[in-house]
């Protein structure tokens, strides 16, 4: 990248995340659970969780959310108007590892008091796509495989894939599992018109090189993970390079194990080491890693 464009990108960047977020529903629809938001970090501030890098920062935010139930669908809140949202009281995988990011970067700016919109804002520049909500279904990133790409363009993570070990390409699949079955999408289903240019989306993805570390590597790259970073899992299901997403949380025992909201457990939980998670589902392929950056 030329220095005057990074230059550029950066100084728009810095002036977008300075803006209010950019709220298109009341919060009674897109922020679900302020009392725990309020205790999870007051018990932040009052153990300075702030001070930790980002990483363990992430980390703690996820283990503040451990035992949340699992609830699917909890991005889709309305039939045609998208706006960010956060819903403490019920967690997939990709909002329970995106709160807990939105959260490490919100307290890094430091005062006194944090308010629903204030994480919203963190939300809105993870989620979307460039960082930026125009109340439009498709301003969302909606495939994990962008959200990588998209977030580490704009400095939010590192995708570290390649440093933490061999990779292969995925090549040969359709990344179009929404356009194929848009009745299972709120906002697709209300708003048909809407699934040409989500195919277009798509077929943009499908052209994007796709790199992973395969599971039989996952074991040995292990002691390169770190705390806090976002787990893709990559997945050999067609139509969808990746099916799920979780956090990285090394323990005193050694172990470098999955965090995430559990289909199975219903909840949030710390399962096991993340190539024992990969190796108990025959579906799961691989893993790409984004380390996050500060904010």
């Amino acid at each position: 990248m030329q220095r005057r464009h990074f230059v550029q990108l950066a100084l728009s960047a810095a002036a977008v995340r300075s803006l209010p977020a950019a709220e298109f529903l009341p919060h009674s629809v897109t922020f679900i659970g302020q009392a725990k938001f309020q205790q999870i970090v007051a018990q932040a501030q009052a153990q300075n969780w702030a001070a930790l890098p980002m990483g363990a920062r992430v980390a703690q935010f996820g283990q503040a959310m451990r035992g949340t139930k699992y609830v699917a669908w909890t991005l889709e809140i309305d039939d045609r108007i998208e706006s960010p949202s956060a819903n403490f009281n019920g967690l997939d995988c990709w909002t329970f590892f995106e709160i807990a990011l939105g959260l490490a970067r919100m307290v890094a700016k430091r005062q006194r008091t944090y308010s629903p919109s204030d994480l919203l804002r963190q939300i809105e520049w993870t989620r979307y796509r460039g960082g930026v909500c125009r109340g439009h279904y498709l301003d969302r990133i909606h495939y994990l495989d962008e959200w990588y790409t998209d977030n580490a363009a704009r400095g939010s993570i590192r995708n570290v894939t390649r440093d933490v070990g061999p990779v292969v390409r995925l090549t040969g699949r359709a990344n179009d599992e929404m356009s194929l079955n848009p009745r299972l999408y709120r906002y697709l289903r209300n708003n048909p018109a809407l699934v040409p240019a989500m195919r277009q989306i798509e077929a943009r993805l499908e052209r994007v090189p796709f790199d992973f570390i395969p599971k039989s590597q996952v074991a040995a790259c292990e002691p390169r993970i770190q705390s806090g970073d976002i787990i893709g899992i990559v997945t050999n299901r067609p139509h969808v390079f990746c099916s799920h997403v979780g956090l990285a949380l090394r323990t005193g025992d050694g172990v470098c194990h999955l965090m995430h909201a559990s289909l199975t457990q219903k909840k949030v939980i710390v399962d096991q080491s993340i190539h024992e998670y990969l190796n108990s589902v025959k579906s799961h392929a691989g893993i790409v890693v984004g380390r996050p950056r500060e904010a």
